[in-house]
């Protein structure tokens, strides 16, 4: 199914793998649309991760510090762990994103849009913010997002139109997911607002203008919002990367 990262990286990353974690998790929200981007993480090492459904780009995996990756199984397939986070005041802090060239498919305008993945963390991985899944920033070109933070430690789906300023409209789960077992998580912008699905369940929304729209040209981004941004890193584990447009 899916492609990897390297055999040196992979004997050296560090991470706390879920001992508790169910095998699968359930369908994460309708999807009617078309999947222009899919990444799960079963095959032989490379450097980069294939997407699946023929119409996205590769992800291709970006260090600092020595930050490496860890396959565990999952199932009859496995999963991709990152590195344990660090502490907030390491001088020396490994660390891994993976990273999407610009892809129009990813740009979704005003259209249906559907992005989420599989995950399975504690609370020690997410720290005060995790960025888990993301293309492009606020105060630019527009964004979508998918995070997890804030006091209680949930998840929220996040996007932005365009421009200095312009309104983040934020969907945040009722249901939280750090109990170190595999929880599907994803995030659809209707025509009228955005969504966030927790393990098949409509677990928070809120109203969005038809009007609001996201395209930039910056890269799809899984695991940290970049590498400069030590506290935004995700120390979990994540499958079945999946987004939908349309």
């Amino acid at each position: 199914m899916k492609k990897t990262f390297s055999t040196m990286l992979v004997a050296a990353a560090v991470v706390l793998a879920p001992a508790t974690a169910a095998v699968a998790a359930p369908v994460a929200a309708p999807a009617t649309g078309t999947i222009v981007a899919k990444y799960s993480f079963d095959g032989t090492a490379t450097t980069s991760v294939n997407d699946l459904s023929g119409r996205g780009v590769a992800l291709k995996m970006r260090a600092a510090d020595g930050g490496a990756v860890k396959f565990i199984n999952r199932g009859d397939g496995r999963a991709l762990a990152f590195p344990a986070r660090c502490a907030e005041k390491a001088e020396k802090c490994p660390r891994v994103l993976l990273e999407g060239s610009d892809d129009p498919d990813l740009d979704p305008g005003t259209k249906p849009f559907t992005y989420g993945l599989t995950l399975a963390a504690t609370a020690a991985a997410v720290g005060s913010e995790s960025n888990l899944l993301q293309k492009g920033v606020a105060d630019a070109q527009g964004q979508w997002k998918l995070q997890i933070g804030g006091k209680k430690k949930l998840p929220s789906c996040v996007i932005a139109g365009a421009g200095k300023g312009a309104k983040r409209y934020i969907a945040k789960s009722t249901a939280g997911v750090l109990d170190n077992k595999y929880h599907t998580v994803t995030c659809q912008r209707t025509a009228s607002q955005l969504i966030i699905w927790v393990d098949g369940q409509n677990r928070g929304a809120v109203a969005v203008p038809a009007d609001v729209s996201i395209s930039n040209n910056l890269p799809l981004r899984v695991g940290a919002q970049n590498l400069n941004a030590k506290q935004t890193a995700f120390g979990g584990v994540i499958d079945d990367v999946t987004i939908t447009l349309g």
